[in-house]
C-alpha cells in the first residue's frame, strides 16, 4: 500500500491511475476522510478562522457534504448516466472524491496576507478538476464530459440540499 502522502500528491497531481487505486484499496477510505478533515482544518486556517469549536464544526460539515456528494455522484453515476462498463459503489466514490480534496491542504496559504482569495480560487479550480477526474474513474467513464454533468448535477443538488437544510434550521 502506497504512503498516505505519496497518495496525496498523486491526487493532487490529477494522477488518474492513483484513483483507480484508491478506488479499489477498501481499506482507503481512513485515508480518504484524513485528507477532507486535513483539508478542511487547512481551509480553516488559512480563511483566519480561530477556535477549536469552529473547526471543529467545519471538518464536521466537510465531512457530511464529502458522504453527501459521494453518494449522489454514486447515484446518478450509476443509475441516471451510466455507461455499459459503469460499475461502482459509494465506497468507492468516497475514496476517490476524498482524495480529490487533496489540493485543499494549501489552502493553509491563505494566512499569507493579500494570497487569501487567489489561494482558494486557485485550489478550488483544482479540486474540481480533480474531482471530475475521480468520478471519471470510480464510475469507468470512458470519456470526461459525462463525468463533468455527473459533478455539476450533483453539485446543484447538494446545494439545493443544502438550502433546504439552512431553511429548516433558520439559518
Amino acid at each position: 500500500m502506497a504512503t498516505f502522502m505519496g497518495r496525496m500528491l498523486r491526487a493532487a497531481k490529477l494522477d488518474a491511475n492513483l484513483y483507480e487505486e484508491v478506488e479499489a484499496d477498501t481499506g482507503g477510505t481512513r485515508q480518504a476522510m484524513a485528507v477532507v478533515v486535513l483539508g478542511s482544518v487547512a481551509a480553516g486556517v488559512g480563511a483566519g478562522g480561530n477556535g477549536l469549536g469552529l473547526m471543529l464544526m467545519v471538518a464536521v460539515a466537510a465531512l457530511i457534504g464529502w458522504f453527501v456528494f459521494a453518494y449522489l455522484t454514486y447515484w446518478i453515476g450509476t443509475r441516471l448516466l451510466p455507461e455499459p462498463q459503469t460499475s461502482a459503489t459509494h465506497g468507492e466514490l468516497l475514496r476517490t472524491i476524498g482524495f480529490a480534496n487533496s489540493p485543499s491542504l494549501l489552502r493553509v496559504l491563505g494566512v499569507i496576507p493579500g494570497l487569501r482569495d487567489i489561494v482558494f480560487m486557485v485550489t478550488g479550480i483544482w479540486m474540481l478538476v480533480a474531482t471530475v477526474i475521480a468520478v471519471r474513474q470510480a464510475l469507468d467513464y470512458r470519456g470526461t464530459l459525462r463525468a463533468v454533468g455527473v459533478c455539476a448535477l450533483g453539485w446543484i443538488i447538494q446545494g439545493i440540499l443544502l438550502v433546504i437544510v439552512l431553511a429548516l434550521l433558520g439559518a
